[in-house]
């Protein structure tokens, strides 16, 4: 009896003490969810983000598979249109040559009907007939083969043409970055006729030696050049403006004038540069300049 009283007193002490650690966790946990209702207003913006760089590299490999599975298709196409084309020169062939002996085999009855019996003569004939008939064939696809052979020549003398030219505007670029950062203008000079060998047309780099020539007080030779560069391109503006420096170096102002309003007219940003540049100096008291400086001649 004793024993069983304990056990009971040990249930019910086992019973009160779940109920306060039930309820000191309960006490915990509203505090803890009002802490998270209070974090969760404060966000400015999502806790995560997305993996951008992820869905890149997705989609590129889409588009590789995409891009590869059109090259099969591209393939099989190709493929398919060569047999369809091989199968329609087989079948016309066949049926050429069928014909061929079809209109040998009636020919042969009816001089039989006829009355032509050696054998000998028909032997010949059908030979005549089948060689004829061959060469024409034999000299119909010749000539086809001939075309295509002339339009793959002509597309691969393209080909390289582009390739050329591909090369050498390459080496152009390369050389007018090497000018770009050339402070020696001789050594600029040599650049700008490296650029001229590969285009000899090329305006733009005549102008720009002009312009170095100038440098070096070379007007005759600067102006000379402005001439060529304005005999390939009449509109270019700066040919006109570089022979303009040239004529106001030596003093003829007035043809200095007249190439100022032509390179203004074809390029009229060059407005901003009348009196920054030094070769115009002596035509600053010159009313004319001013004039086209201020506008007055638009």
């Amino acid at each position: 009896m004793r024993h069983y009283f304990v056990s009971i007193l040990l249930l019910f002490a086992t019973f009160v003490a779940a109920q306060a650690q039930a309820q000191a966790q309960e006490s915990r946990a509203v505090p803890n969810l009002q802490h998270q209702k209070q974090a969760l207003k404060k966000l400015q913006e999502p806790m995560y983000r997305p993996l951008m760089e992820r869905y890149i590299l997705d989609e590129l490999k889409a588009v590789r598979q995409d891009q590869q599975k059109l090259r099969e298709d591209v393939t099989k196409q190709v493929t398919h249109a060569q047999l369809d084309t091989a199968d329609r020169a087989l079948t016309y062939t066949t049926d050429t040559i069928n014909n061929v002996f079809f209109i040998i085999t009636a020919t042969a009855s009816i001089l039989v009907l006829v009355g032509w019996n050696s054998l000998r003569d028909v032997k010949n004939k059908v030979e005549d007939i089948v060689n004829t008939r061959v060469s024409v064939i034999t000299n119909e696809y010749e000539a086809r083969l001939n075309t295509f052979e002339e339009k793959l020549r002509e597309r691969s003398e393209e080909i390289l043409s582009n390739q050329q030219k591909i090369s050498v505007t390459n080496e152009v670029h390369s050389l007018w970055m090497r000018a770009n950062l050339e402070s020696d203008i001789a050594n600029k000079i040599e650049i700008f006729d490296e650029i001229l060998k590969r285009k000899p047309e090329d305006v733009e780099a005549i102008a720009y030696k002009a312009d170095a020539l100038l440098e070096l007080n070379e007007t005759a030779q600067a102006i000379e050049l402005c001439n060529q560069a304005l005999d390939i391109d009449s509109d270019y503006g700066y040919a006109y403006w570089q022979r303009a420096c040239a004529y106001a170096l030596t003093h003829k102002h007035a043809d200095a004038l007249a190439d100022i309003k032509m390179s203004l007219e074809y390029s009229p940003n060059l407005r901003n540069e009348l009196l920054h540049e030094s070769a115009f100096a002596s035509l600053h008291d010159n009313s004319s300049f001013n004039a086209i400086v201020s506008g007055d001649n638009d």
